[in-house]
């Protein structure tokens, strides 16, 4: 079946709950597939480090709600048991407007929101779209609530009678009390919710010695974290006595997932990318290196901190999110890689950066205290970090024939940093607006020299695979001269 692990709100610990979940089942060497909600990255590698497995992102505006479905029937049918996180609060999602079923002339299917008995305001908009409640329904999966017990006790009733009544498609399966204080709390606790007769699954004690620590855009990566495995023991102990695993086990257990099947891909791109994939640049979607794969593409993953050149006998780069900021000292006296990958990419190398990667790309990265790091000066502008966060999903218009999409194409990608640039460029490769409604956010990206897609966007390929089909056709130009 699978279950989905959703909070009455950010910051209740559904991280917290999730790996305890994740690292007991491993512990008990169970095959576990896990699933995250919206486009985060950092999550999921949480959860790969505990399963040895990709975690895969659901998120509907990135994709389709179609491909969600794919995703996880391919996925779940793999394994013994699977888990969604979901994100913010359980309702928490976006708006967006529900149109019809035919779409119209060009416009990409995943824009619509085709669930018609969601939940609609006066302007017709969907206003729990891409929410954890939304996944669930779409893949009718059982929810457990977490909740937050440290300010409260016979609210918890309120609490959980308010999110099993507000949507009646929603099954709540019970609920986890995370944080609680001492015996007397949780018995205040049990006697409040024993009249909803609501299954109590799980009760999380107020843990002092378990902490994951965060920065500026949320955890701290697993690649950063050198006691990681130690805190996951801790965690798997606390999953050992914490779980009535008697009820969880069967709302786990993996069964087939009726949905249409992912069309195969043809693999006729035989090329080799160079992926760099560091401390530094770790923001991939694991669907999108599949794609890559699938189609033919040889992946040669390289570290722009450590190494000492960019890989040999490439035809194409490709340098994902992440925090170059952190360690832009050690990029910076890594120039030996930063003028290699300057003359790979004048000379024509097929390059794609996302928002770190475009960081890189810069001539310099100016960090929180306003010192200056150089970087591999492709692009005639510096990227500067601040304390605004830009945050979001986008609709983004390609503006001009690119490395990924022709112009006039219509893609769906998420923001999510702190940095900007001192220079836009002149000719743009988007104008974007916000996602669920028509506010302009304004022209960005860089595509100039044309062999290079430099955006601080996000995308998930996965149900647009013209994208990378697109990236890989280019870089076997670069096969075909002997390069």
């Amino acid at each position: 079946m699978a279950l989905v692990i959703a909070g009455e709100r950010s910051g209740v610990g559904k991280t917290t709950v999730t790996l305890t979940l994740l690292a007991s089942l491993r512990r008990r060497d169970r095959l576990v597939q896990s699933f995250k909600v919206g486009p985060d990255y950092i999550d999921p590698m949480f959860h790969q480090h505990v399963t040895g497995r990709a975690c895969r992102n659901l998120d509907p505006v990135l994709t389709s709600e179609a491909y969600v479905q794919q995703c996880f029937a391919h996925h779940n049918q793999l394994s013994e048991y699977a888990l969604v996180e979901g994100v913010m609060g359980l309702f928490d999602g976006i708006s967006s407007l529900v149109i019809s079923d035919t779409l119209q002339e060009g416009e990409a299917p995943m824009s619509f929101a085709k669930d018609k008995g969601q939940r609609t305001n006066d302007k017709g908009q969907i206003t729990d779209f891409a929410s954890t409640a939304h996944i669930s329904r779409l893949l009718d999966l059982p929810v457990v609530l977490v909740i937050d017990c440290s300010r409260l006790s016979g609210s918890v009733a309120a609490i959980a009678h308010g999110y099993r009544s507000f949507d009646p498609r929603i099954k709540i399966a019970g609920v986890i009390l995370n944080r609680v204080g001492s015996d007397r709390h949780l018995s205040l606790l049990k006697d409040s919710l024993e009249p909803l007769q609501l299954p109590i699954l799980g009760v999380l004690r107020r843990q002092d010695n378990i902490t994951i620590p965060d920065r500026h855009l949320g955890l701290v990566p697993t690649a950063e974290l050198p006691e990681l495995n130690a805190l996951i023991d801790r965690l798997a102990d606390l999953g050992d006595t914490c779980f009535d695993w008697q009820h969880l086990l069967p709302l786990l257990k993996s069964e087939p997932f009726s949905s249409s099947t992912s069309s195969s891909l043809s693999p006729s791109f035989p090329v080799r990318i160079a992926v760099a994939r560091d401390r530094a640049f770790n923001f991939y979607y694991q669907d999108n290196l599949d794609l890559l794969q699938q189609l033919g593409a040889e992946l040669v993953f390289w570290s722009p901190l450590e190494d000492a050149g960019i890989p040999k006998d490439i035809q194409g780069m490709y340098f994902g999110g992440g925090f170059p900021e952190v360690f832009a000292q050690q990029l910076a006296e890594n120039s030996s890689v930063r003028d290699a990958v300057k003359t790979a990419v004048l000379q024509g190398m097929p390059t794609v950066a996302e928002c770190g990667g475009l960081m890189y790309l810069c001539e310099q990265i100016i960090d929180f205290e306003g010192k200056s790091w150089s970087m591999a000066g492709v692009l005639p502008t510096s990227a500067v970090m601040g304390g605004r966060l830009t945050l979001g999903y986008r609709r983004a218009v390609a503006l001009q024939d690119n490395l990924l999409v022709k112009a006039n194409t219509t893609v769906y990608g998420h923001e999510f940093h702190r940095s900007h640039l001192t220079l836009t460029p002149t000719q743009p490769l988007f104008e974007t607006s916000r996602y669920d409604c028509e506010e302009n956010m304004g022209c960005e990206g860089w595509g100039l020299p044309a062999n290079i897609y430099a955006s601080y966007v996000h995308l998930h390929w996965g149900e647009s695979r013209e994208i990378p089909q697109q990236f890989l056709k280019e870089c076997l130009k670069v096969a075909s001269l002997g390069t």
